[in-house]
Parts: C-alpha cells; structure tokens; sequence
C-alpha cells in the first residue's frame, strides 16, 4: 500500500523532496510560499485518507523553498476524526518512500 501510493506521487511531480512539513492549524499559508508548486489533492491519492477539519486544504504541495525539495501537507489526519493510528501516519511514512530526510511537523496549541 504504502510502495503503490509512494509511485503514483513518484509519477505525477518531477520534484524528490528533502523535507517534508506537515502544515498544522493556522499554517497552511506556508504552502503558498513554496515555488513551482505542484498539488495533489488528498482524494486523488490512492490509499490516503481525507482531511475533515475545517480549514484544512487536502492537499500536498511538492516544489521549493529555499531552492530546497519539499513536500507539505496542507490538512492532516486525527485519530478523533475515526481514522486509526496506521491511517494517521500513512503520509509520513509515504514522505519517507519518496526521500525525505526531515520532517517539519507544527501545530496551534493554547492554553
């Protein structure tokens, strides 16, 4: 699952990302700064599943920042949002499948 969905994003952008960013609540603007974008909405992708929270794009970005490879996430997944644990972490372990090397990961959180 995780090799077949890693080839269909392997087939659709030239771009082989270094880091990965998951965009959490009040950062998906960082996307719109990442150069030659190529998106994917999450519903596009196979095995993936699909963000419900409001706010979050669905999609994953590939292109540049910094003249670095990247790929974001612009939404995620919840474990309260009925997905299990694996489903939750499926992207990060398909980041690993096409080269990423760091991941970025942020979050809002108040209190």
């Amino acid at each position: 699952m995780l090799v077949e969905t890693a080839h269909f994003l392997l087939s659709r952008t030239p771009v082989r990302p270094m880091i990965g960013v998951i965009c959490g609540s009040g950062m998906g603007s960082l996307a719109e700064n990442i150069v030659d974008a190529h998106c994917i909405p999450y519903e596009e992708i196979p095995n993936f599943p699909i963000s419900t929270v409001e706010g979050h794009h669905g999609k994953l970005v590939f292109g540049h920042l910094n003249d670095v490879p990247v790929v974001a996430m612009q939404g995620r997944f919840h474990y309260y949002e009925g997905y299990p644990l694996w489903k939750c972490c499926l992207p990060i372990r398909v980041m690993k499948l096409l080269g990423v090397k760091t991941l970025i990961a942020t979050n809002a959180a108040g209190g």
